[in-house]
């Protein structure tokens, strides 16, 4: 298989916020030559970037908690416990918005990134992709309502115990793919990134 495809035509179905394209396309199949035509549509989101908050002297977490539309679903809630992120705009690097993001929603500032990994959001639909990392911060004094205005923010900042936000994957509050794939990243590397962060 060569792994090859045709775009035979696109068209711009929406234009919001966000972008829905619509392709007629084939591609080769394992099997052995080239698919039909077919018609699949595509949101065309944004890269951004996400960053777990992480104090090793304090062995805490900076979670965020604010109201998403995707969740509304959901009769329980639709204000979901998250980690900082934000779009990645124009020629800006993964690790500037994490740095920016940090500032502006949760009031911290990051001493020392490691990235952790990036990752295609839904790629059935939507080119979204995230790029993952943690940051060094100091949890003693953070706290309180952050967000930006103008982009309708309204972000509350949660402190928490490692170990208490690591219980809280799998069916708890952390149940969004970010803070789903940080927290499970903080739970394989803590004691390593201890270590690492506080020399020895």
């Amino acid at each position: 298989m060569k792994y090859l495809f045709e775009i035979l035509k696109t068209e711009t179905a929406y234009q919001g916020f966000l972008q829905l394209n619509r392709y007629q396309l084939r591609h080769d199949l394992f099997a052995g030559g080239v698919s039909p035509v077919i018609g699949r549509e595509r949101i065309e989101g944004y890269n951004a970037a996400s960053v777990l908050l992480y104090d090793p002297n304090l062995d805490q977490v900076v979670m965020i908690e604010q109201f998403r539309i995707g969740a509304m679903a959901d009769p329980r809630r639709a204000w979901l416990l998250e980690i900082v992120g934000g779009l990645i705009e124009g020629d800006e690097s993964a690790e500037a918005v994490a740095q920016r993001e940090a500032l502006e929603e949760a009031g911290c500032e990051i001493q020392d990134l490691i990235p952790i990994c990036d990752f295609w959001v839904s790629p059935g639909y939507t080119t979204e992709r995230i790029f993952l990392f943690c940051g060094r911060v100091d949890a003693s004094n953070a706290g309180g309502i952050h967000g930006l205005d103008n982009e309708g923010e309204d972000i509350r900042v949660e402190v928490m115990q490692a170990t208490d936000v690591i219980s809280e994957l799998y069916g708890g509050r952390v149940n969004s793919t970010s803070a789903i794939v940080a927290v499970q990243w903080l739970a394989m590397n803590r004691d390593k990134l201890r270590k690492k962060w506080l020399g020895g």
